[in-house]
């Protein structure tokens, strides 16, 4: 039939496949294309709009223009984009004479294993894709791994240095390869190939791609201060007495943390009366303090818990393919929850709000929301939105969701739900990711600024780790007590402030199944470093108001806090390459020591004047400096006659 326009969009249908382009936002154009010769109407998370594209049709062609991005479709199925005239993004055969434009190969009625190879283009540097501790910033020649695992979170969402962002719109598990001899992307079970081309530097693509995906809320202003957490409190008393050292010590806390096992059983959504007989008096004693009480919540559950029969025969749980629907082991088989079905969503719902919100709980943890399981067989798994190597990404999408919905019913507007995982959208549900259980080392420190960053580029602005790392974290040792201030450095500015960890000193555990770790309070680390962490606590309280500030931008425009060089300056080609430093809103610089025993490290400045905050000292911008900070020291640069300079 060749090409045809209908309702706006324009078709191409060829032998054994079906393509469609439609313009879906500002500067976007979306391909999609079957095998199934139909296109399936599954926008998953994404919020297309209705823009009118102009479509011409040649002998050799069709294009569709929508502002200043350009798609032109051949006969064959390739498709090329142009963005303000010059070539961008330009589909590959994968055979001679173009007889393979795109790869599928068929799974099961109407699924494919599906693939879309693009040109590699010269000096095209890549950022996005989620986090993961790849040590890498610039993600060009990196293959990821599509799919959401502990300390990983797949974002299947790159901005590109050549002025334009690329969504490749399926929550299926796959592959992405950024090579130096292509680009490719693949699903490993879909109904079609479907991704969305948006033109723009950063600002811009960020903005278009939080309008079609979704904008975050407005953060609360008590979420913007310190965060206390381990692993993990035991008791009510002994929480209490954390909470009042920290207003002994005349140190400012926002939030206030219970972790797991503090529940009778997994799947039981509710606390051990023997450890926490007064839920509702605890939250009240907090709240007069001024702090906020978060609670951990896990999607697993077993056979033991009182909600497990409900759940199961009214098909609430993650089942499998083959073999026990129990999909991860940790002190027995558990099953999981499925928050792709929304009778799960609203039963989970009901009874955290019983056993938690009605009892003061003031925001919810949702740790393993990969989910987490083992062996990471995804296409093993049934849910209720489809195949799980079909839909699996979408697990944190519908996790965050129930809370959101539920805090809405209720009339709550401050809604964050601290999450292990995240897929696109689901930013819109105010969901505060943090980078899963890493490692306590220096390391691990590097890799998680230039992760954070990369994960800043995808739509997802609420960002935060472990301070400290999570886990193999020696309190008593110099090397922990050194890393503990310069990942608190690091902290003061991140999107949120939280310590966390599970410590040495495995000493307190009772009758209580899982093993407690040791003392995770600033107090805990000597009494040198009581002096500074206060102090960065202090500065983190200073620093509140420019914090909100860009925080609020985020929520209306998209921009990200955290977020690398070139960013602000993307005309400035040195910025590209700059992992080891970033821009914390418009006018500060940070640039953190990740190195055990380093007190020096190079910073670049751009354009412009910027003032040192250590001494004040004025330099100008375009060039690289040497700076210096002690263990009670930082390096930051904040812009000229930025107001933000008195906090320091």
């Amino acid at each position: 039939m060749g090409f045809y326009i209908n309702d706006g969009m324009l078709f191409l249908s060829r032998a054994g496949e079906l393509a469609r382009l439609s313009a879906c936002g500002k500067d976007s154009i979306r391909f999609q294309s079957s095998a199934n010769c139909v296109i399936a109407d599954q926008d998953f998370t994404l919020m297309p709009q209705k823009i009118d594209a102009q479509i011409t049709v040649n002998d050799d062609s069709a294009i569709m223009k929508n502002g200043d991005m350009e798609a032109k479709l051949y006969p064959n199925g390739r498709v090329e984009f142009y963005f303000k005239g010059r070539l961008i993004l330009r589909e590959k055969s994968e055979l001679t004479f173009d007889a393979q434009i795109r790869n599928y190969r068929n799974k099961d009625s109407m699924l494919w294993k599906a693939r879309v190879t693009f040109d590699a283009n010269e000096n095209e540097h890549f950022y996005g894709l989620g986090h993961e501790a790849t040590d890498c910033f610039d993600l060009k020649g990196c293959t990821i791994d599509l799919r959401h695992v502990n300390a990983k979170c797949a974002i299947p969402y790159v901005y590109s240095s050549l002025g334009y962002g690329f969504l490749f719109n399926l929550p299926s598990t796959g592959r992405c390869e950024l090579a130096n001899n292509r680009t490719r992307w693949t699903s490993d079970c879909t109904r079609q190939i479907d991704y969305v081309v948006i033109g723009g530097n950063p600002k811009q693509a960020t903005e278009t791609l939080a309008d079609l995906t979704g904008h975050a809320p407005h953060i609360p202003d008590w979420a913007l201060g310190f965060w206390q957490s381990r692993l993990r409190y035991e008791t009510q008393d002994e929480l209490i007495r954390v909470a009042e050292k920290y207003k002994e010590l005349n140190v400012p806390l926002s939030v206030l943390v219970i972790d797991y096992f503090h529940w009778t059983e997994q799947g039981d959504y509710k606390y051990d009366p023997k450890y926490w007989p007064e839920p509702k008096k605890m939250a009240d004693k907090l709240h007069e303090m001024g702090i906020k009480l978060m609670v951990s919540m896990w999607p697993t559950i077993n056979e033991k818990s009182e909600n497990y029969r409900e759940m199961l025969e009214n098909n609430m749980l993650i089942r499998t393919k083959s073999g026990s629907n129990r999909v991860f082991d940790f002190y027995g088989p558990q099953a999981e929850i499925d928050p792709t079905n929304p009778a799960t969503r609203e039963f989970v719902w009901n009874r955290l709000k019983e056993n938690y919100i009605d009892n003061g709980v003031d925001l919810l943890w949702f740790d393993e929301a990969e989910p987490e399981i083992h062996p990471e067989q995804f296409d093993n798994l049934i849910l209720h939105a489809g195949n799980g190597d079909e839909v699996a990404l979408l697990y944190p999408y519908y996790y965050a969701k129930l809370v959101y919905d539920g805090m809405k019913k209720i009339g709550r507007d401050d809604i964050i739900t601290l999450s292990r995982c995240a897929y696109t959208g689901a930013q819109k549900f105010g969901a505060l990711v943090w980078s899963g259980d890493i490692p306590s080392t220096f390391e691990s420190l590097r890799m998680q600024v230039k992760s954070g960053l990369n994960m800043s580029m995808c739509g997802i602005v609420w960002w935060n780790t472990d301070i400290g790392g999570f886990y193999g974290g020696d309190t008593k040792s110099d090397y922990f007590r050194e890393l503990i201030v310069r990942w608190f450095q690091y902290g003061v500015f991140c999107p949120v402030m939280r310590l966390h960890g599970s410590r040495n000193g495995h000493d307190r555990t009772r009758d209580i199944i899982e093993p407690t770790g040791g003392d995770n309070e600033i107090w805990s680390f000597g009494e040198d470093n009581l002096k500074i962490l206060k102090e960065l606590i202090m500065l983190r309280e200073r620093l509140r108001p420019y914090i909100k500030k860009h925080m609020d931008i985020a929520s209306k425009k998209g921009y990200p806090v955290m977020r690398p060089m070139f960013f602000d300056y993307p005309d400035d080609e040195v910025c590209y390459s700059l992992g080891t430093q970033y821009m914390f809103g418009d006018n500060i610089i940070f640039a953190p020591i990740t190195e055990q025993g380093a007190t020096e490290t190079c910073v670049y400045l751009p354009e412009g004047e910027w003032i040192r905050t250590t001494d004040k000292a004025l330099f100008k911008g375009e060039q690289f400096i040497s700076a210096s900070a002690k263990i009670d020291e930082f390096i930051a640069f904040v812009k000229k006659d930025a107001d933000v300079i008195d906090a320091f």
